[in-house]
Order: structure tokens, then C-alpha cells, then sequence
């Protein structure tokens, strides 16, 4: 359990996950004006950011959820199996209406948008080594009114996707081919295609020319 943030002498290690080394850089920055915290590495995919887990062992991994050769939800998973202790909060320009339940229930303790300030980020990171999730204050509001309401949390199509899903959509919306996508997950061209078909289905969409339309059409509007 991480001591209280209060009265701990030692700097809370910071692990940075991301694959834009700007995006690396300025949150080391960022994080070097502040006394009791420190970035101890970082990584641009999935596989490096679990070995950099394993020899580091941060108090908080700071995860985007689009990296080279994997997804964050994968990074999410993986670390919470190894190590509870772990503290995760996504950065990321998704949309946190979608992915803010997801990377919850994956294991992550918030999520905050790359947009916002920089002195939200360290009240961000402040508030889960706390033990506090963070969220926007309407994603917040957002998702205790549905639970006060009993009103269910799948609310659209897009939500109904499993998170592998929506890996899969998230890249043919990215230009992937079959092809490409298994490469990248690891997966058979076989696997891939069943995936294809279930999202056509869940989605209502007759064919692969307008999976590949709406699913172009959702990344460009959520990054």
C-alpha cells in the first residue's frame, strides 16, 4: 500500500507510457517542478512499458491509450495482473465519455484528457496516489447520475463493443488492413475477421466498405 502522500519522505515514482516523445518530455518537465515526485522512465509500447514495470517499480504509470504495437486497455490489464499496487491514470485524446468506464474496469484509477492544463495532470496524479479515482467533474456527475438512476451504462452501439472490439475498430478506423491488425494483436487473420463481423453486427452495418466509413469517421472525431 502506498504511504500516505502527506507524510512520505521519498519521491513518488512516475513510469510514462506514451509514444510521442513531446508529449515524454514535457511531462518530465512538468514533473520536475514538483518536490515530491519524479519520473523514473519511460516507454512507447506495450512491450517495454512491462519490463520497465518489472525493473522500476513505479508508484503510478501514466498510460495513452494508442501506442506503437498494442493498446493501453492491453497495458492496463497486464500490469494489474502483475502487480496491484500499481496506481494507472490514462492520458489520452479520446474521448473520455467512451473510455473512462473501460480503463476503470481494466484497472486504471482515472483518466484525464491531454487537453487539460498541465496543473489538472499533477492534481491528477496527486489525487490517485491518494487512493481517489479521477475524472472530469462531468464524467464524474455522468456516471453517478446513471448509477442513482439504475440506468444502464451501455448507452450506444459503439459502448456494446468489448474492449478487443474496439481495438480492432479503433484501427480500421486508423487505415489498418486485416493484415496489419493481427500483426499487430498478435492475432490470427481469422480471428481478425471474426472480429470484423461481430462489430458489423453490433453496429447494424451491412458491409466491410461501411465499417471501414464509420469507423474512419468515429477516430476522426475522438482524437
Amino acid at each position: 500500500m502506498i504511504n500516505d502522500i502527506n507524510t512520505r519522505t521519498e519521491k513518488y515514482k512516475i513510469l510514462i507510457v506514451d509514444d510521442h516523445p513531446i508529449v515524454c518530455r514535457g511531462l518530465r518537465e512538468l514533473v520536475a517542478d514538483e518536490p515530491d515526485l519524479e519520473v523514473c522512465g519511460d516507454a512507447e509500447d506495450v512491450s517495454a512499458a512491462l519490463k520497465q514495470v518489472e525493473s522500476l517499480c513505479p508508484d503510478i504509470v501514466v498510460i495513452d491509450l494508442s501506442l506503437k504495437g498494442g493498446h493501453g486497455l492491453e497495458l492496463i490489464h497486464e500490469i494489474k495482473a502483475k502487480n496491484e499496487r500499481i496506481r494507472m491514470l490514462v492520458s489520452s485524446m479520446h474521448d473520455e465519455s467512451l473510455y473512462a468506464e473501460r480503463v476503470l474496469r481494466a484497472g486504471a484509477m482515472g483518466y484525464i484528457s491531454k487537453q487539460e492544463s498541465p496543473d489538472k495532470i499533477i492534481e491528477a496524479l496527486r489525487q490517485i496516489l491518494r487512493g481517489e479515482i479521477y475524472l472530469s467533474s462531468r464524467m464524474s456527475n455522468r456516471l453517478l447520475h446513471r448509477l442513482t438512476s439504475g440506468q444502464s451504462f451501455e448507452t450506444t452501439p459503439i459502448d456494446d463493443l468489448s474492449d478487443r472490439e474496439l481495438q480492432v475498430f479503433e484501427m480500421i478506423g486508423q487505415g489498418l488492413s486485416t493484415k496489419e491488425i493481427a500483426v499487430k494483436l498478435d492475432l490470427s487473420h481469422k480471428t481478425i475477421e471474426a472480429h470484423r463481423e461481430k462489430i458489423k453486427s453490433k453496429l447494424n452495418l451491412k458491409t466491410g466498405t461501411e465499417l471501414n466509413r464509420h469507423a474512419t469517421q468515429w477516430v476522426l472525431e475522438s482524437t
